[in-house]
């Protein structure tokens, strides 16, 4: 097993990638804190991953308030011991124009994206350096690096992300913790169901399955020892 004796962090675990991710690591061996708003969901994959012999704990909240990020680091090392793993998966998306989009949008975007990268980074690096190893992994998206129209608030925000990561590259590589930005393309899942998409219009594509996004934030968080994923791209073939 890959992860074998490993704690993760799973922002946004509820559904879609961030469910993906927390049963693609516990059958790698990693023990999961999951965190989401829906208590119901997580009390469903917890129930899930315990009865198929995992180990998964959660905490509800918010992951755009400190509370919920101090809180996940604290039952992590409670429940688990260690950090090894953070994947900021928490996100949202609202497709308009920008002469459209509210002040209270953007702040909704900018502080569900970008504010709970921060919050759960602040959280757990402290224990990474303190044991000198650790993963982080920011799940962007392809609007991170090229933006497009009816987008613009939203590429911010990711465009944020991969700032933020690339900076903490440099200076968290010296405690051995390596820190990567993933940029995958159009996934099946609820995000931004009736903020510009519909579950129709979702099924109907060519959008990619959140296993097959999770076994890439996978890939980035099994490097050997001496490698770090900076940046992954990933897109469907539509």
């Amino acid at each position: 097993m890959l992860l074998a004796n490993q704690t993760a962090i799973i922002t946004g675990a509820s559904s879609g990638v961030g469910r993906a991710t927390a049963l693609a690591f516990v059958k790698e061996g990693s023990a999961v804190l999951l965190t989401a708003r829906r208590e119901d969901r997580l009390i469903a994959i917890c129930s899930q991953i315990r009865t198929a012999g995992g180990r998964a704990e959660y905490v509800v909240g918010d992951a755009a308030l400190e509370s919920t990020a101090s809180a996940a680091a604290s039952a992590a090392l409670q429940h688990f011991g260690k950090i090894d793993h953070l994947i900021n998966n928490t996100g949202m998306g609202n497709y308009k124009n920008l002469v459209d989009t509210s002040t209270a949008e953007y702040d909704q975007m900018m502080d569900t994206n970008m504010k709970s990268s921060f919050l759960f980074t602040r959280a757990v690096v402290p224990q990474m350096i303190a044991q000198r190893s650790g993963n982080i992994v920011f799940v962007s998206s392809i609007v991170g690096l090229r933006g497009a129209a009816g987008e613009a608030v939203y590429s911010a925000t990711k465009f944020a992300q991969a700032g933020f990561s690339q900076s903490l590259d440099e200076e968290l590589r010296q405690y051995n913790i390596k820190v990567g930005c993933f940029f995958p393309g159009g996934i099946k899942t609820e995000f931004a169901v009736g903020l510009g998409r519909t579950e129709l219009s979702v099924a109907a594509s060519n959008m990619m399955d959140p296993a097959d996004v999770a076994d890439a934030i996978l890939f980035i968080s099994t490097r050997p020892a001496n490698a770090r994923v900076n940046e992954l791209t990933l897109r469907h073939m539509g």
